[in-house]
């Protein structure tokens, strides 16, 4: 399914969150704050567009995604990037070593992943010790007002806007049942201590219809 939608993914993208996709990626960019030397690991990278901005910082950026669409698309449009590399991989069998990564960020796609909680442990894994963990993803929003439009808006409108803009509008259908069906904030919280993380934080963008949650792998 992502193999299809890979070449209008972000436009796509951009269209369905009215713009407020690029404001989330500012958003996970500055809570990863990547700086010259670091090894960064973006998971669900997609095309590498958030791989790209972390890579602005001058770290190393390894854009992992599991869909060979998706990297493929991602070189043909950043692989004159120096320091991004496009790798496929599976979040729950990660082809890199322990502790090999100061910070591993995943924007919109843990969700995707069949067992996110065995996600959670192998990002742990391949993170240095007082690395970080940034997940980007979409939530509930704790209004019940706007919780309630917000509902109308992914019933109603987004399946008629992804059949003018998408290749593939069945895959928003998906998009639509997964953002439902995803656990809240708190939850997630929850699973990402489980994995062993610390310092576990979130805060709500977009009035909760996306969260930006943080932790950091312990020293010892």
């Amino acid at each position: 399914m992502f193999d299809e939608v890979a070449s209008g993914y972000d436009r796509t993208n951009t269209v369905l969150s009215l713009g407020q996709d690029k404001l989330w990626r500012v958003a996970t960019t500055r809570a990863v704050a990547p700086r010259p030397g670091q090894r960064i690991l973006d998971l669900a990278a997609g095309t590498g567009a958030s791989s790209v901005a972390l890579a602005r910082s001058g770290a190393e950026v390894v854009a992992g995604d599991f869909s060979p669409g998706m990297i493929a698309e991602g070189r043909r449009r950043h692989g004159h990037v120096p320091n991004v590399t496009f790798v496929e991989a599976d979040a729950t069998s990660l082809p890199f070593s322990d502790g090999e990564f100061d910070a591993v960020t995943i924007s919109f796609g843990l969700r995707n992943v069949n067992d996110p909680k065995k996600a959670l442990a192998e990002m742990l894994r391949v993170t240095a010790p007082g690395g970080r963990l940034v997940i980007c993803e979409f939530s509930h929003p704790q209004n019940v007002a706007f919780a309630g439009l917000y509902r109308f808006y992914n019933d109603r409108v987004l399946p008629v806007v992804a059949k003018t803009v998408s290749s593939n509008a069945d895959a928003y259908d998906y998009l639509n049942e997964s953002i439902r069906d995803w656990p809240d904030q708190k939850t997630l919280s929850g699973w990402i201590r489980d994995a062993g993380w610390a310092q576990v934080a979130h805060r709500d963008l977009t009035f909760g219809i996306v969260a930006l949650h943080r932790a950091v792998k312990p020293l010892a």
